[in-house]
């Protein structure tokens, strides 16, 4: 079975950019949730955190919650989990 893979962000926000570029330059599959353009994608972004704040970006991976993470730790928990 895949691991999903799932970026929270918006389309202006340059880190969001850049995990996007990330995923697509090693050829994984994700899938992008602008939290300013649907409501539903920032409920669920919320609900990812007790502050119930838009803390974006976040990726998760699976199970794994990972919140503007380095290119370090993205390449640690992918070789983990993929």
């Amino acid at each position: 079975m895949e691991t999903k893979i799932k970026i929270y962000g918006t389309e202006r926000c340059h880190k969001t950019q850049y995990y996007k570029s990330f995923f697509e330059s090693r050829k994984l599959n994700f899938s992008f949730y602008d939290v300013e353009e649907n409501e539903t994608h920032a409920e669920e972004l919320r609900n990812l955190y007790t502050n119930r704040k838009l803390n974006f970006p976040t990726i998760t991976i699976g199970e794994k919650k990972l919140r503007n993470p380095s290119e370090k730790d993205l390449n640690k928990w992918l070789s983990k989990l993929l």
